[in-house]
């Protein structure tokens, strides 16, 4: 699709997109998602007091996400190989700020150590780097300075037509929202509803010792999807309620 395609399809969105103009587009493609229903309290102790932590049925979910970042590019510029088409990883969990339901990230790995850097210091989002091989069925990712390892070989399976439930909640978010020791930074996006389907972990190894306590069991849902195209905004700060010390 055209970006402004892309920007057409807005019924599936929970609120109105931004007025202002767009700042970045990305591909977020080939991508597997891991999710766990954890437990509250045990989650309340990585999540800002800031966020309030969205819950499915009164249990909060952590997420590991495996996909290829693809075709980086500002508004104005095209896409650079230099700093595009990486592996990526992120674990994140489901919350809500101002009154909107988003996504905030406890890790994010790219495999393009300028990349990474690079998107640590402008968006001050988790990023770090991480060594990462891909093939068409399968992930792998180890980091040895901080005891971390991926890996998952797959099958895909069919296609979820009709996403609701669960299966919506978990997929469908238009905002993240990441904490600095004195701000809380809101991002935006767009893109159209996730295409889902069906994944069977043939091999899976997920060990992350510093979110052993959410990551240590079988995912308890699992999801496919060849991918979104991707507008973002500019990132807005707030001040928080509660800093770190």
């Amino acid at each position: 699709m055209t970006i402004q395609q892309v920007l057409s399809i807005t019924a599936h969105r929970p609120w109105e997109m931004p007025q202002e103009n767009w700042k970045f587009y990305q591909e977020w493609n080939d991508a597997v998602f891991l999710h766990w229903q954890v437990d509250l309290e045990e989650l309340k102790k990585v999540v800002p007091e800031d966020l309030e932590i969205d819950l499915f049925e009164g249990k909060p979910w952590i997420s590991l996400v495996a996909f290829n970042m693809e075709n980086i590019r500002p508004h104005y510029l095209p896409a650079l190989s230099v700093v595009s088409n990486f592996p990526e990883i992120n674990i994140r969990t489901y919350v809500k700020y101002k009154g909107k339901a988003g996504v905030h990230f406890l890790s994010i790995e790219a495999a393009k150590k300028v990349s990474s850097k690079i998107a640590s210091i402008l968006s001050e989002l988790p990023y770090r780097y991480s060594p990462m091989t891909r093939t068409h069925n399968s992930f792998v990712s180890e980091n040895t300075s901080f005891g971390d390892a991926f890996k998952a070989v797959y099958s895909v399976g069919k296609s979820l037509e009709h996403k609701e439930g669960i299966d919506l909640w978990l997929t469908e978010r238009y905002a993240l929202f990441q904490h600095t020791n004195d701000t809380m930074n809101a991002f935006e996006i767009h893109h159209i509803e996730w295409p889902v389907f069906q994944i069977e972990m043939n091999e899976l190894k997920v060990n992350y010792p510093r979110f052993i306590q959410f990551l240590s069991n079988a995912p308890d849902k699992t999801h496919y999807s060849p991918g979104v195209q991707v507008i973002a905004w500019g990132k807005k700060r707030y001040k928080r309620m509660n800093k770190e010390l």
